[in-house]
């Protein structure tokens, strides 16, 4: 659910830049339980089915915000 609503919301966000999903070129997830990997991969797949960019996939420890992912995202114009 916070994967789907994560890369929903960059997806607005992009267009809204004058952009979108297929011209971003590097992708950062970030998640405090490294076992959440396959779910976000099974949506992630959904929005980045073919060229898919760059990516990492980092596990923190905790952090004081009410959800368990981040996705940060770096797009050409």
């Amino acid at each position: 659910v916070q994967t789907e609503a994560s890369l929903k919301a960059l997806k607005h966000c992009l267009e809204a830049a004058g952009t979108s999903l297929d011209k971003v070129v590097m992708v950062r997830i970030y998640a405090v339980n490294s076992g959440f990997y396959n779910a976000i991969n099974r949506v992630y797949a959904k929005y980045f089915a073919t060229n898919p960019p760059a990516r990492s996939f980092v596990p923190v420890a905790s952090w004081p915000m009410e959800f368990d992912i981040e996705i940060e995202c770096v797009a050409v114009a």
